[in-house]
């Protein structure tokens, strides 16, 4: 009965997550729009997208590989596993236990892996320059983010989430600098790694400025409907990550009941609301950065997770 119930929830944990991670890229849009006086899209415009998308026949290249057709299934089911194992509004989900935050990270730049050569196997000017880019991103992004994940562990104990959530959302914590460093170290991660504003604009196709969308340019219906969706997941879990590990309130624990799993999602999607409103303001109050300054934003992400780390090594108490 014990193992039907986890089942049930996890099956819901990731249901939920599918179908909220286009309601928060609709969300970001309408809440940019109305900042600059706009009008915008509907905030359920995102399914629309991926609906039309899916109708749509797909087109290849003549030189496309196995690998150009099959990218974006494994990039959106990398995507959609590591956000499983993100907890949202319960933890000590069944996937939870299976892997941590390492596997997340592993996930990630898998499928980062494969997207970059899919934009490169058709042999477009467009797919080498958005690959190249992408890969001198990660190649920054990622030891940042093992860094923050070090400082984590050092302050919890554990790389499971679902001990990371607990301990800090005990008393015993309290307020910590290098917490705080960590903090904004991952939120810089996340912009990057999300080819947000100012590291990158999606909505724009400007060779000059072009990373993400670069890529995926020969892309069409089904498959960049994957793709899409796996872009909306990626966000939704980056802000589940820092939900759950920096304001972990009202997550429901293991095994507390019907009652305690009904606040924790309304909690949670209260917080998504929020993260997306800020996002949204923050991206309006930015501007898009040039791609060789892309070093120095990330360079500040990884001295961040570096000195919060150093700080636990000196004292524990920071």
């Amino acid at each position: 009965m014990v193992v039907i119930s986890d089942i049930i929830v996890q099956g819901v944990q990731m249901l939920l997550v599918l179908l909220l991670a286009p309601l928060l890229t609709g969300y970001v849009r309408k809440i940019k729009a109305r900042l600059v006086r706009r009008q915008g899209a509907s905030i359920f415009q995102p399914y629309r997208d991926l609906l039309r998308l899916m109708r749509k026949e797909v087109v290849l290249a003549d030189n496309a590989s196995w690998l150009f057709r099959v990218t974006p299934y494994i990039t959106f089911a990398a995507i959609w596993v590591a956000a499983a194992l993100v907890p949202t509004f319960a933890t000590g989900l069944l996937f939870n236990w299976t892997a941590d935050l390492i596997a997340i990270v592993a996930l990630l730049g898998s499928a980062r892996f494969f997207l970059a050569l899919a934009g490169m196997d058709v042999g477009t000017s467009f797919g080498g320059i958005g690959s190249s880019r992408e890969v001198m991103i990660a190649a920054l992004a990622e030891p940042a983010m093992l860094l923050i994940v070090f400082c984590l562990a050092l302050v919890a104990g554990s790389t499971q989430l679902s001990t990371v959530a607990h301990f800090l959302a005990s008393s015993y914590v309290g307020l910590r600098v290098s917490l705080g460093m960590a903090l904004v170290a991952l939120f810089m991660v996340a912009i990057a790694e999300n080819a947000r504003i100012p590291v990158d604009n999606p909505a724009t196709h400007l060779e000059l400025t072009m990373v993400h969308e670069a890529m995926i340019l020969e892309y069409s219906g089904r498959h960049l409907a994957m793709i899409e969706l796996g872009a909306f997941l990626k966000l939704l879990l980056y802000v589940s990550l820092i939900a759950c590990v920096f304001f972990p309130w009202q997550i429901a624990l293991y095994g507390s009941g019907a009652l305690s799993y009904t606040i924790g999602a309304g909690a949670y999607i209260v917080k998504l609301a929020l993260a997306g409103f800020l996002l949204a303001l923050f991206e309006t109050a930015t501007a898009k950065m040039r791609v060789f300054r892309v070093p120095q934003f990330l360079g500040a992400a990884f001295m961040l997770g570096l000195l919060g780390t150093l700080l636990l090594f000196v004292s524990r108490s920071f």
